[in-house]
């Protein structure tokens, strides 16, 4: 266990470095998620003007994309794409002779990354803060235990499916369409773009199905006091089970993949 715990912690360091050390490029990619974040308000209070939309009031609206954006800088993950680069030119194996699983390569890289984005993020929080902040006066957040576990688990969940995704670059030589393909139901189902209880009620019981709602929707609407309850426990109980599920697929992905790469590239 201590050796284990000294390679997450020289893994967690290195990537930190990294990450601090291009942090030009992280806030590059925090502007475009917060453009979204900053804009999408503004849209919805003007539609509103006097009413509420679906249970979402000016002051609703607010809470959400502020929680979206502090809940999504950390749990989405996008590092499919270098991971499939890396197997495409061959720098993967590198990968495999380690000794430390590539699960947990890729995960204190990816987590490293995740604390410097956050880090970068408070200034853009602050900013929306002040923006809004006639509109949040008086507003009240649930930053109960249950709000930071669904946040851990969604990134966890995010985590796993993007592993999954991954390892599809060992069996096919160009992955990149198929990431394509991932981005659109995953903006619009996870919540990023509309909340969910917005969307059609179609695509609501879809989004309930599918992993994407359990990652970011699920801990903004426990945070924001959308969701209580024994729904709490059924939403915390939902992602575990796709997290076990997209985990054990990936494995499958792992071992099966394995068989044929060849390391082209080297």
């Amino acid at each position: 266990m201590i050796a284990s715990l000294r390679k997450w912690f020289a893994l967690f360091s290195v990537y930190l470095k990294d990450g601090i050390a291009y942090r030009v490029n992280g806030v590059i990619w925090i502007l475009t998620d917060a453009f979204t974040m900053f804009t999408m308000p503004l849209v919805w209070m003007s539609a509103m003007g006097s009413n509420s939309i679906a249970g979402f009031n000016k002051g609703d609206i607010v809470k959400y994309y502020l929680a979206m954006l502090m809940v999504s800088g950390f749990v989405v993950c996008h590092f499919m794409w270098e991971l499939a680069i890396e197997i495409k030119d061959g720098q993967f194996s590198a990968q495999l002779v380690r000794p430390i699983s590539v699960y947990q390569v890729y995960f204190f890289r990816n987590f490293s990354w995740r604390i410097v984005r956050m880090s970068l993020c408070v200034p853009f929080l602050l900013l929306f803060m002040w923006f809004y902040r006639d509109t949040l006066h008086g507003a009240t957040f649930n930053w109960s235990w249950s709000f930071w576990l669904a946040m851990l688990l969604g990134h966890l969940l995010s985590f796993t499916t993007v592993m999954m995704l991954g390892f599809i670059a060992l069996f096919v030589e160009e992955a990149m369409a198929l990431f394509e393909i991932y981005y659109f139901p995953m903006l619009f189902l996870s919540g990023q773009v509309v909340p969910v209880a917005m969307l059609p009620m179609w695509a609501q019981t879809l989004a309930k199905y599918l992993p994407f709602y359990y990652t970011t929707n699920l801990p903004v609407d426990i945070g924001i006091g959308r969701v209580t309850g024994d729904t709490i426990l059924t939403g915390l109980a939902v992602q575990c089970l796709y997290i076990g599920l997209t985990f054990g697929i990936s494995k499958i992905l792992w071992v099966k993949g394995l068989k044929q790469f060849s390391g082209v590239g080297l």
